[in-house]
């Protein structure tokens, strides 16, 4: 069975490889006798088995993109683990038992529901009483299987995580460095929350089983299991890839963690220690639970590395929702292979208990052996206080009390550290495009009070001295701000348009837009809601999100501002008329010959042809290489009546006379 199963996971690998290659690459690594013979057998071992594996090329799940995930209640509360760091706590619980010792994977747990043989539903843990359904994304996880051999009702659950590789990779592809994700946990929680499962599918999300919880049976007596390791096994059987575990008992736990931590450094998958529940599944019952744990199991946390170091300062950072944040900067140690040199203190209440003061010598470690924190200051001497004012725009500052825990926090709405997003969406690529202004460079700016509105961005030269000055910057890089600054001065109506960051107007909308008003911006600024919604793909409330930016006055204020520094390009050509005039497309899915799908909108536009990014009553064509898919937007088409065509039709039609 498992020499089956591991054979179906090489053929889905080869196959899906062979596709690749020959739709993206124009090219081939076997024939297409050999790709069918392969796939036939893929086909006679899914049938044998059973199972079929959610990136099987014999199915096509489908892309969907929804406008919300729906919350679902759990039908018993999901408790989270007590936890200890010593082996001998281990050894007590385990007492004459045998115990099953697994890894505790560092991802996001997810409970799936199988009803006839067939993946039926996907719920996050949430907050362990109520999870978000994730169904659509479930099935594009690279090993999840969408149909089982079972044909009763299953709940498994397990854990959804990113490799330490698939992170690297995604984090290698994002070209800001302060964009990029800090963690696999943290991009794995984002990736199967998405709205959107396609960008779930590209980030290949693996699931691991680690427990049964309703169905199955013994296979030779058809009664109940008795053991967590038959569950397993049976699991396994299912199709599911399940955690790493070894069977223990009280006298070779302490062997068996020692082998787990050797593999640590080398394991693929992030884990934050191991987990242990007792073999006997009806003895682990028997114990209950307490209000939090249960008392079947327990977490083994890996015991910390601590270094002691001196305390420098403490740096307080505003974040984009006015918290003030202290941060401990200390003398560098080592900890866990790497150098540290700072730590977060989370909140005033930490920073008082502690007693943090400049010079004092303080105990670092790094919690799960990743983010680095401070275990004891010795000699507490207490002499840092919070600031009276706001470090970025000088208000004064309050203290807010939570049940006992005390955070610092600015005021002030107009602070520009609360709009640090705002500040990095206009100078992203599809906007003003400004090079040399990552997130991390603005905050800078920002905390040295040297950018307040959009418009500072352009007078960036009175600051030559204090930017030349700055960590990270020199002559050239100053010198190279200010040719991108002055460079993307000179813009037109559609990018200052998305720049300004209003809800929902995406880079196709306010091209559309500034192509119905023909580039006169004082017409972009005034559009009322009914001429908005007459638009393809405006819809009321975007329109109506529209009109109330452009009046609010302090909005129109700093548009004004940036008119007087900007070069705007109001030329308007009205087209003679191309092969594609008064059509609108839809553009879906995965692009083969286009770079990607805005070289094909910039295809479709040069040719007199519109965009828009939903499929309406008004779309002509639904442009998407499978058209088979039961993807949302191809629903949709299909009841509106919106032929659906693919790359290469659309080609066609470009070159028709």
């Amino acid at each position: 069975m498992e020499a089956k199963r591991k054979r179906m996971e090489e053929l889905v690998a080869q196959l899906n490889k062979a596709a690749r290659v020959y739709y993206q690459e124009a090219d081939e690594i076997m024939s297409n006798q050999e790709y069918d013979k392969l796939y036939d057998e893929l086909e006679a071992l899914e049938k044998e088995l059973g199972i079929t594996l959610s990136n099987s090329p014999t199915v096509n799940v489908g892309y969907e993109v929804v406008s919300g995930l729906p919350k679902e209640d759990h039908p018993k509360p999901m408790l989270s683990l007590d936890k200890t760091k010593s082996v001998d706590d281990l050894k007590s619980c385990l007492g004459d038992k045998d115990g099953i010792l697994s890894w505790k994977l560092d991802g996001l747990t997810i409970v799936l529901t199988y009803e006839d043989g067939k993946l039926t539903k996907a719920v996050t843990r949430g907050d362990g009483v109520t999870g978000e359904v994730i169904t659509n994304n479930a099935k594009v996880f690279d090993n999840i299987p969408l149909t089982i051999p079972a044909h009763d009702t299953v709940v498994v659950r397990g854990e959804a995580v990113i490799s330490y590789d698939d992170f690297e990779e995604i984090n290698k592809n994002i070209g800001d460095a302060d964009a990029k994700y800090k963690n696999p946990r943290n991009l794995c929680s984002g990736t199967v929350r998405q709205l959107n499962n396609e960008i779930t599918a590209q980030r290949h999300v693996k699931f691991y089983a680690f427990s049964l919880a309703e169905g199955g049976s013994l296979q030779d007596t058809g009664g109940d299991f008795e053991l967590r390791e038959q569950q397993l096994s049976w699991m396994a059987q299912q199709g599911f890839e399940t955690v790493d575990y070894v069977k223990v008992t009280a006298e070779t736990i302490e062997e068996a963690i020692k082998d787990f931590e050797k593999k640590i450094e080398d394991f693929p998958l992030p884990s934050d220690g191991l987990v242990l529940i007792y073999d006997d599944i009806e003895y682990g019952r028997s114990l209950g639970t307490t209000a939090k744990f249960p008392r079947d199991s327990i977490a083994f946390k890996w015991k910390d590395e601590i270094r002691e170091t001196s305390l420098k300062e403490v740096l307080w950072n505003v974040s984009r929702t006015g918290l003030i944040n202290p941060i401990a900067v200390f003398e560098p140690v080592e900890l866990e292979g790497t150098t540290v040199s700072r730590a977060s203190v989370h909140n005033l209440s930490i920073v008082r208990s502690l007693a943090l003061g400049e010079g004092d010598i303080i105990k670092v470690y790094k919690a799960n052996m990743i983010i680095p924190q401070i275990a004891e200051n010795t000699t507490k001497s207490g002499t840092i206080t919070p600031p009276d004012n706001c470090p970025v725009c000088g208000a004064g500052t309050e203290i807010h009390d939570d049940n006992g825990v005390e955070t610092l926090h600015c005021p002030n709405p107009e602070c520009p550290a609360k709009k640090i997003k705002a500040f990095t969406h206009f100078v992203s690529r599809n906007a003003l495009n400004i090079e040399g202004l990552s997130e991390a460079t603005l905050e800078k700016f920002i905390d040295e009070a040297m950018i307040r509105d959009f418009a500072d961005l352009f007078k960036l030269e009175k600051w030559q001295d204090k930017i030349v000055g700055m960590e990270g910057f020199g002559q050239k890089s100053f010198d190279n701000l200010i040719a991108s600054t002055k460079k993307a001065a000179e813009t037109t109506p559609a990018r200052l348009l998305y720049a300004l960051g209003i809800p929902n107007i995406g880079v196709a909308n306010a091209k559309m837009i500034a192509k119905e008003c023909q580039n006169n911006w004082a017409k972009i600024q005034s559009l009322t809601e009914e001429e908005l919604s007459s638009i393809d793909g405006i819809g009321d409330i975007m329109a109506k999100a529209y009109v109330e930016f452009f009046r609010d006055e302090e909005k129109l204020g700093e548009v004004n501002r940036l008119l007087e520094v900007l070069s705007l390009d109001e030329t308007f050509v009205q087209s003679a008329g191309g092969v594609l005039t008064g059509k609108t497309f839809v553009i879906t899915g995965k692009v083969f010959h286009y770079e990607n799908r805005d070289a094909v909108k910039t295809a479709i536009e040069e040719a007199g042809g519109k965009t828009a990014s939903s499929v309406s009553a008004k779309t002509d064509y639904l442009i998407n290489n499978d058209i088979t898919s039961g993807s949302s937007k191809n629903k949709k088409a299909k009841e509106l009546g919106v032929p659906i065509i693919t790359e290469e039709e659309f080609m066609k039609m470009l070159d028709a006379e």
